[in-house]
């Protein structure tokens, strides 16, 4: 197979990205360091896509090493033929290698291997051939063998008959046809569990309870939903496909013209079929079907998760947190305007204690001691009580402060973490809580860096994937966010620093442990002093950090330190010195530099390294979440019984899935906006109009009380 030919088709890029790519990628550099700073040898493939063609790469390389492996062990049997080795090359996936060398796998004593023990494969050739002479009795009479343990006749047609069997099902075009025979014609039936049916209380399931869907139809997640229905017992699922159509697939194959043994045949692709072929193609389109759906849904819970990363910070603000509970007491903390804790504490507004004059009067306090500007409350247990509690505060105050419902998905695990531990081991676990709810309006990135992914909770059936496959895709979402943002040398914590291109977890720390032994790094280049952290590494990680404090100005830029010697040279031709661009006054650099190429030309580099270096000196440091919607600041509270059907009302889009979006209304119950309600045109996945984060108005449908649900639409100009 031609990899890099196979990479342009599938990925429709030309032969120099390909080949370019995979040579980038063999010298072990980093998808943001490619996506940013080898524009030129990409032609500026986006670090999405770079990370589908690395994917694509490892899974072809995995495929010939495989086809290595099968060739060998087929020619080391003696069996290697010229049609087995082209039969390999054209295969396309692992499931077509698996199933040519399925004959020739060693195999576990099955009843065709008892049958080949005893000597009956000259009786199986009788049968498969199809001239034989004479009846089958005849024929089988001189297998019985007493020694070899074949006692009749008819033993030794049943065991002919089971080495036949397994030769069927053996065949890779049979079970091809049959595999694209049930893709395209079977259906997933599920049926309740009458046994374990009780144990589904809340009906979960209960659209699955009798249910069917053509394979080729079902949406991902149900698959996923029918996936965990029958892991918990509730559910019995199956594939079902018209048994005769499948029978008539194998006998085209195997039943020759003129075939005086088609009846006994009859017999044996029935049992080959219901036996050995189905279950195990019921396997693979199963597995498949699961497979995609796991790949759909990782895909959605990536791009939820990059929406809420990039969610832009709310900087300069000193905020109180609330981390809202009942019995135990809200906990507070009041954090600075760099995020460092203040003071903390517990407060008791909220049921059974009740005492909502004493906590105001300390919360009130606290804000006059600290000069607090915003006040974040998390969305969990007691949420809604503590926002009534701090709007009737802000309103007899009289003090103009605003407060945010902010997701606290994952707090809990962070606070409980051994890095919750090591950042505030003066805090018990609830205190950090409250601590990370207030860092998260601050900069979401660097706070939502220290909790698994997995536990921010804008995904669907998480849980229930392969856990591997999810956390190496959803810890490239988070890479890609953290260097498109850049980092803060000086303050970034070892799990923002982790994620840095080039910088592994052991070279964070020790970042860290070199900021605390010597100070405050005070040049890109002082990063080589760092242990662990050598020329390679330096080179992926340098463009990504950035000090503030550096007397290199460039050192707090987007600016990757191989292109220093440009950059002068086009803020010189530009007519500006170091200090426009340290004090953000050079402006118009693009027009006055005029050719771009041409000065490309003069400096050596590519016009594309030539512009992204005109973009930064421009806007230095520029952070591109200021490009995304605000969180909705708010100040008086809104409960779900004041909804009425019509209302028109602003919303934050919370998740998003395969059926529609969760918007977060501010009365702590989500609505749920379906798929055919978000807009007129026609749209094949709710991300293809909206995202996690996005400010939008939505009209309200339907209110259930009882069942607490909220139906919305964003279509504003209809009725519902």
């Amino acid at each position: 197979m031609d990899i890099l030919k196979t990479l342009e088709t599938e990925f429709n890029i030309k032969s120099f990205q390909a080949e370019n790519t995979v040579k980038l990628i063999d010298e072990g550099n980093t998808i943001p360091f490619i996506a940013r700073y080898r524009k030129e040898l990409t032609g500026s493939l986006d670090d999405q896509l770079l990370r589908q063609i690395y994917d694509r790469l490892m899974y072809l390389r995995g495929m010939e090493e495989k086809k290595a492996q099968i060739i060998k062990s087929i020619d080391e049997q003696g069996k290697l033929t010229d049609e087995i080795v082209k039969a390999l090359e054209k295969a396309k996936t692992v499931t077509e290698l698996d199933d040519i060398y399925r004959p020739f796998r060693p195999k576990r004593r099955t009843k065709a291997s008892i049958a080949k023990e005893k000597g009956l494969e000259g009786l199986c050739e009788i049968i498969m051939g199809q001239k034989m002479q004479g009846t089958i009795e005849e024929n089988a009479l001189p297998y019985v063998n007493e020694e070899k343990g074949v006692l009749t006749v008819q033993e030794a047609i049943d065991g002919a008959k089971d080495i036949a069997c397994e030769i069927i099902s053996d065949d890779a075009d049979i079970r091809k046809e049959i595999r694209n025979e049930i893709s395209r014609n079977g259906f997933v039936v599920s049926k309740a569990d009458e046994k374990n049916k009780a144990a589904d209380e809340k009906k979960v399931y209960e659209m699955y309870y009798d249910y069917t869907e053509a394979v080729k139809t079902v949406a991902s997640h149900r698959v996923l939903a029918l996936n965990r229905g029958e892991n918990e017992g509730v559910l019995s699922v199956k594939i079902e496909c018209d048994n005769e159509k499948l029978l008539s697939v194998i006998r085209r194959r195997v039943v020759k013209k003129n075939s005086n043994t088609a009846d006994i045949l009859e017999d044996v692709i029935a049992d080959s079929l219901k036996r050995l072929i189905f279950p195990a193609v019921e396997r693979e389109i199963r597995n498949s079907l699961t497979e995609n759906a796991e790949e759909k849904a990782v895909t959605v819970f990536g791009k939820n998760l990059k929406q809420l990363l990039m969610q832009p910070p709310i900087k300069d603000k000193v905020v109180l947190a609330i981390d809202p509970a009942y019995r135990t007491g809200c906990k507070i903390a009041v954090i600075d305007k760099t995020g460092k804790p203040l003071e903390t504490g517990v407060v008791y507004p909220t049921p059974p204690q009740n005492k909502t004059e004493e906590a105001k009067k300390k919360l009130l306090s606290l804000i006059d001691k600290y000069g607090v500007e915003l006040i974040s409350i998390g969305n969990g247990t007691a949420s809604r009580e503590s926002e009534l509690f701090t709007v009737e505060m802000i309103k007899e105050s009289g003090k103009n402060i605003n407060y945010v419902i902010v997701n606290e998905a994952g707090a809990s695990v962070y606070s409980a973490s051994k890095l919750g531990a090591e950042e505030f081991p003066e805090y018990d676990v609830s205190l950090r809580s409250a601590v990370s709810i207030g860092r998260r309006l601050q900069d979401p990135l660097a706070e939502l860096v220290k909790i698994d992914p997995k536990s921010i909770g804008v995904g669907q059936y998480q849980h229930d994937m392969n856990q591997k496959t999810l956390g190496g895709a959803l810890g490239g979402v988070v890479e890609d966010c953290v260097n498109s943002v850049g980092v803060d040398l000086n303050t970034a914590s070892p799990s923002l620093l982790s994620y840095v291109a080039g910088i592994s977890s052991a070279v964070s720390k020790n970042i860290l442990a070199y900021r605390e032994e010597n100070g405050k790094f005070r040049s890109r280049k002082e990063l080589l002093k760092v242990p662990k952290l050598g020329p390679k590494a330096f080179e992926q990680c340098a463009g990504f950090l950035r000090i503030s404090e550096s007397k290199e100005v460039l050192d707090n830029t987007g600016v990757h330190p191989e292109s220093y010697a440009a950059a002068k040279e086009i803020l010189k031709a530009a007519g500006f010195t170091e200090d426009d661009l340290r004090n953000k006054k050079a402006k118009g650099i693009k027009a006055k530099i005029g050719d771009i190429e041409k000065k490309a030309k003069e400096l050596g580099i590519g016009v594309i390294t030539c512009e992204d270096i005109i973009k930064e000196l421009e806007k230095p440091g520029r952070d591109p979440r200021e490009d995304m919607p605000k969180p909705v600041l708010r100040s008086d509270v809104l409960e779900m019984k004041d909804l009425k059907e019509g209302m028109i009302l602003k919303g934050t889009v919370r998740n998003v899935i395969d059926f529609g979006v969760f918007v977060d209304i501010g009365v702590h119950q989500d609505g749920l906006v379906h798929i055919s309600q978000i807009t007129d045109r026609f749209i094949k996945h709710p991300l293809d109009a909206v995202s996690v984060g996005d400010i939008v108005d939505v009209k309200v449908m339907n209110v259930d009380m009882a069942k607490k649900r909220i139906s919305l639409t964003m279509k504003l100009g209809e009725e519902k």
